[in-house]
């Protein structure tokens, strides 16, 4: 090729070779009208040249004591124009795939993000397909494509650190999914899917860089892993959020009743078969004796039951709790507990706040006694484990998970905000509310 390479940039400054003859003694070299920045006669059938600026197509002529001839044409090339496809972000780690669009990219010879080159497929004049390349920080860089035309710097892509997840709020809920969650952690801003235990969650909301709110898909009985995916990575966390049972109210060998109990959730037995006093009762829910949804939740009350008892306490309670106020931890008494009066819980404003009573043996309230839940406390947290068998007195009003070994007797006119569930025994009503707190 006599004009080597017969592309360049319209602002000039490109080294060019012209090859021909008789060159030997040349004094001058034009572009089109321009003459050349600068050239060298290298031999006699090379000059050495720096084009000047110019557009278009533009003969190349030579200059020698025998005249002028014209040794090829130089074609000038405007600086090429970039956009960079959505999304305009990725991972720290790179090798995930961009497209950038624009015009005059068909003599692209580098692309760089920030100081880094970047590998990259020319598709048309119009299009280049790049790989990412790694990076060592988060944050933004320049892309630049160098071309004959010219260098383009005009798109910014942004590298991302992976996203963390510190805590739900809140963490745990029904079965049948539904709840809003609060998800707290970092580098929300491009998320592109939340999951529960691999489900997708219903819909989602990104609030900020550090929090998503969370439509709860439905679920299985027990912990579930949390994972959150934006173009920077996936991060889990392992059983950040529990699936509750239906269950208001289950018997280990009956159900039994008298007068107008309301019950607010489902009604169940398991491994026993007989539920008496339904109506009067009246269940705003599902009754199931002893069927596929009762096993399943009598066996998730022994593992809930089993994992909360086995946790280290984090104070000895004796005695009666009525009067006091206890913060959030793990409460264990050796043997029997009561309560007279108003037993305070306070979550000092954490949503996720948990109570759990180890009681060695009994739990009795007296009558019109009451748990008050302040400051954030939630029922579906506070958990009472009872080594045998509970008794809730005459008027009592009661907030939290009821977990028997063995029976649970609701007297007249007590309600409930929780669950009643006896493991091995019954559980015995009278004129009663108990109301699932999801």
């Amino acid at each position: 090729m006599p004009v080597s390479p017969n592309q360049g940039s319209t602002g000039g400054g490109d080294a060019v070779t012209l090859t021909g003859s008789h060159f030997t003694g040349t004094t001058g070299v034009r572009y089109g009208s321009r003459p050349a920045t600068s050239f060298t006669v290298v031999n006699d059938t090379t000059l050495a040249t720096i084009t000047p600026s110019g557009h278009g197509a533009v003969p190349v002529s030579v200059t020698t004591p025998g005249g002028t001839g014209v040794v090829g044409t130089f074609y000038y090339l405007p600086p090429p124009v970039i956009r960079l496809v959505p999304p305009p972000a990725g991972p720290l780690a790179g090798g995930n795939t961009v497209i950038l669009t624009g015009l005059g990219l068909y003599t692209t010879s580098e692309v760089r993000f920030g100081t880094q080159i970047a590998e990259f497929t020319v598709d048309s004049d119009g299009q280049l397909t790049v790989t990412v390349p790694a990076a060592i920080s988060a944050g933004p860089v320049a892309v630049t494509v160098r071309a004959r035309g010219g260098i383009a710097d005009t798109v910014t892509y942004t590298y991302l650190d992976p996203p963390s997840v510190t805590v739900i709020t809140l963490d745990s809920g029904p079965v049948d999914g539904g709840d809003l969650v609060v998800i707290t952690g970092t580098a929300f801003f491009y998320t592109t899917s939340v999951t529960f235990d691999g489900v997708p969650v219903l819909s989602y909301r990104i609030a900020s860089d550090t929090e998503i709110n969370a439509l709860v898909p439905a679920g299985a009985l027990g912990p579930a892993d949390v994972s959150v995916t934006t173009l920077g990575g996936t991060t889990t966390a392992p059983g950040a959020y529990t699936y509750l049972s239906r269950f208001a109210v289950l018997g280990g060998a009956s159900v039994t009743n008298t007068g107008l109990t309301t019950i607010t959730g489902d009604l169940g037995v398991s491994p026993g078969v007989s539920i008496t006093g339904f109506p009067p009762g009246q269940v705003n829910g599902t009754i199931h004796t002893a069927d596929a949804d009762a096993v399943a939740a009598h066996a998730d009350l022994i593992a809930t039951y089993d994992n909360a008892v086995s946790q280290t306490p984090d104070a000895s309670i004796s005695g009666d709790l009525g009067g006091l106020t206890l913060t959030p931890g793990v409460y264990n008494a050796a043997s029997s507990i009561g309560l007279t009066g108003t037993l305070t819980l306070d979550a000092l404003g954490d949503r996720n706040a948990t109570w759990i009573f180890q009681i060695g043996s009994t739990l009795t309230t007296a009558t019109a006694s009451s748990v008050l839940l302040i400051n954030g406390a939630t029922a579906r947290n506070v958990l009472w484990l009872v080594g045998s068998s509970a008794t809730l007195g005459t008027g009592t009003a009661l907030a939290g998970r009821v977990l028997a070994q063995i029976s649970i007797t609701v007297t007249a006119g007590a309600t409930v905000n929780g669950q009643t569930l006896a493991r091995d025994g019954s559980v015995t009503l009278d004129t009663n509310s108990v109301t699932r707190p999801w």
